[in-house]
């Protein structure tokens, strides 16, 4: 099982219901994460000569790669602000908006839990 994501703080980001060895004591709500990015005229240039010719399109991947991990941090400053230290059963959404699709929106969202001190017993 890969480890879950962990910010500065210390607040771990997971997308199951649980963290294995480590109790829930406390749910304190639903917290998100938004971040909306604006398409760049020359990048998408680029993109559209690299769809043609076929390949990837690092830039895109890069500006997608970027908004997840800034909506991951958004997602992890909003449980601390709660007391929280660990979000579980994160969803991570994309969509397109703005006229003829010029925006993309990255979306997490997740509960934040106060993980207890204690060991999970079994």
């Amino acid at each position: 099982m890969a480890g879950p994501w962990k910010d500065a703080r210390g607040v771990i980001v997971t997308t199951t219901h649980t963290i294995e060895g480590r109790p829930i004591a406390e749910y304190l709500g639903i917290v998100t994460g938004e971040v909306i990015v604006g398409a760049n005229l020359f990048r998408d240039l680029f993109a559209n000569i690299r769809d043609i010719v076929g390949g990837r399109s690092g830039s895109y991947e890069r500006i997608l790669a970027d908004a997840r991990q800034q909506a991951i941090e958004e997602l992890q400053a909003e449980a601390a602000s709660r007391g929280g230290d660990a979000v579980v059963a994160v969803d991570l959404d994309y969509e397109v908006i703005g006229d003829k699709g010029s925006m993309l929106m990255v979306s997490a969202s997740g509960t934040a839990v106060r993980l207890s001190s204690l060991p999970a017993t079994r």
